[in-house]
């Protein structure tokens, strides 16, 4: 059961601060979510925000919109509010949205929940990622944004301060103004603030601890878009003509670009992946825990005659050499990283080709790649907007220099040092998997080694690296994707307890399964006994 209460901002702040004080005498924690949520209403009320919807949500009675299996939501106040209302450069509406779930009973902690893709959506602020049961559930404080517009295309980069907030200002207005409302709310401020997001989270992530370095105390980015904005866009091109130049052609002589790998090839390049790499790790069991030991060349799989579903043709196996050894220009300069071999990417659990290759079988292509990527570089990532640039049409020569002036605001890859974030004694704990799509391991890797260049053994003092075998982009995959990143985070933050590894639970493909999770360069070996038990596993230097 929901009760609904709309707000309206009228009262003065002073008045405000005097109205969350006097009822804070009465915790929310131990009243029903209507009376909570009711009762605490003006505490929403910070100059600047408009609140369009209060919501109580009783508890056991939902799950999250979509979700139709699971825990469901413990009694909690559900606000949606608006900040910096206002009409755009190109006459459109725009202004910071969010959304902040506030649980009856609280654990004194606030956790921002970070975007993905081009953002302009709200997404429910219960704390998913890396937190199986979700953060709300566990007394967390959750607040989400759209990134300051409205509408998940990038439509929004034709305004100049749209840009910027997606970047990195509606981040640092909504992590400011979130923590004020729980301080009103719960009468006092939370104890420990939290950042768990991937992919474009991932990159806000990163954002925070270089430009807003004193907001979190503990920082989980997962497959963070460090360089998505003049890099992984680049690959994504790169991969996109490759795969075109080897795809069949329509009636129209275009490419049908989803038919230049079947699913029978990929199977088969898992096949391939699995014998040259799966026994790496002491056990055969189709996940590659040794990455750094896999030799893997796809000329092994080359028709000798011709193409048969044992083989792929020397067209299929070129373009796959030239997709995983990463995106150069005429000269050879790298634009962008290699990727490893892992079997993950053929199994068809995982989202390598809805991104890469999609489903079309015409020569509209709808990969991820064209669908996100191509929007994104043309209306956001290139300077100025440009709608006749596309994947199919990219000049690797030419091109990545039109990105630079929005790279230098967007991206996150640069910055080893970390100062602040280091001075405040932050934590942060990277996490990526191994059969990724988009953005490649090797990139996360090359950040880690730098990152440890610069601090040398202090590094694995502030932050650690976790490579997840198998596992696609962010979740999913034939991988042990289950991990409670959370859990692990706290227990670095607020005990002084590193993580030596996570245990990591299968889902679809490998349920009930579970492996250990290591920091990096380490990997998880098998010493003998239960081949599905994580105990029978043990982290070794490779």
């Amino acid at each position: 059961m929901k009760a609904t209460v709309t707000l309206a901002i009228a009262a003065p702040a002073t008045a405000l601060l005097v109205v969350a004080c006097t009822s804070a005498t009465t915790s929310p924690s131990t009243r029903s979510a209507p009376d909570a949520c009711n009762a605490q209403a003006q505490a929403f009320a910070v100059p600047g925000v408009r609140v369009t919807e209060a919501v109580a949500v009783e508890g056991n009675s939902v799950r999250p919109p979509n979700v139709t299996a699971g825990p469901l939501l413990v009694a909690h106040c559900k606000l949606t509010a608006r900040m910096n209302e206002r009409t755009g450069v190109d006459g459109k509406a725009y202004y910071i949205g969010f959304e902040l779930r506030l649980p009856q009973q609280w654990n004194g902690r606030f956790l921002y929940q970070g975007g993905g893709g081009n953002d302009g959506v709200l997404r429910p602020a219960i704390g998913p990622q890396a937190a199986p049961g979700y953060a709300l559930n566990r007394g967390f404080a959750v607040v989400t944004t759209d990134a300051g517009h409205q509408g998940p295309d990038a439509s929004f980069g034709f305004d100049p301060i749209a840009r910027v907030d997606n970047a990195y200002h509606a981040h640092d207005a909504v992590a400011v103004t979130a923590k004020e409302i729980v301080k009103r709310f719960y009468a006092k401020p939370a104890e420990r603030s939290y950042f768990i997001g991937c992919s474009g989270g991932g990159r806000q992530g990163m954002m925070f601890t270089q430009r807003f370095p004193s907001y979190f105390d503990g920082v989980i980015a997962m497959a963070p878009a460090m360089r998505v904005s003049k890099g992984a866009t680049i690959a994504a091109a790169w991969d996109t003509q490759a795969l075109a130049a080897i795809a069949p052609q329509g009636a129209d002589r275009k490419p049908i670009v989803s038919q230049a790998l079947s699913d029978g090839d990929l199977a088969l390049l898992r096949k391939g992946i699995l014998e040259a790499c799966d026994a790496q790790d002491g056990l055969v069991d189709g996940l590659v825990f040794n990455p750094a030991a896999c030799r893997f060349d796809p000329r092994k799989l080359m028709c000798e005659g011709g193409k048969t579903t044992e083989c792929l043709t020397p067209m299929q196996v070129g373009a796959l050499k030239k997709i995983f050894g990463g995106a150069t220009d005429s000269g050879g300069r790298k634009l962008y990283f290699t990727w490893p071999w892992d079997p993950g990417i053929g199994h068809p659990q995982n989202d390598w080709r809805a991104w890469k290759l999609g489903t079309s079988t015409t020569a509209a292509p709808n990969s991820r790649h064209v669908v996100l990527m191509q929007d994104a570089l043309q209306g956001y990532f290139v300077t100025p907007p440009d709608r006749s640039l596309t994947v199919f049409n990219f000049d690797f020569d030419r091109d990545p220099a039109r990105l630079d002036a929005h790279a230098w605001i967007f991206n996150t890859a640069d910055d080893v040092d970390l100062a602040g974030f280091r001075a405040r004694n932050g934590k942060l704990l990277f996490a990526h998997g191994l059969a990724d799509p988009i953005f490649s391991p090797d990139e996360m890797i090359d950040y880690y080694q730098r990152l440890s260049a610069r601090h040398g053994a202090a590094t694995a003092e502030f932050s650690r690296l976790f490579l997840i075998p198998g596992m696609a982009h962010c979740q999913g995959g034939a991988a042990t994707d289950s991990w409670d990143g959370l859990g692990a985070l706290m227990d670095w933050v607020e005990k002084g307890q590193p993580p030596q590894r996570i245990v990591a639970t299968g889902t679809a493909v490998f349920p009930g399964r579970t492996r250990p999770l290591c920091p990096y360069p380490a990997y998880a070996h098998y010493t003998g006994g239960n081949a599905e038990d994580a105990a029978s596993f043990s982290c070794r230097a490779p």
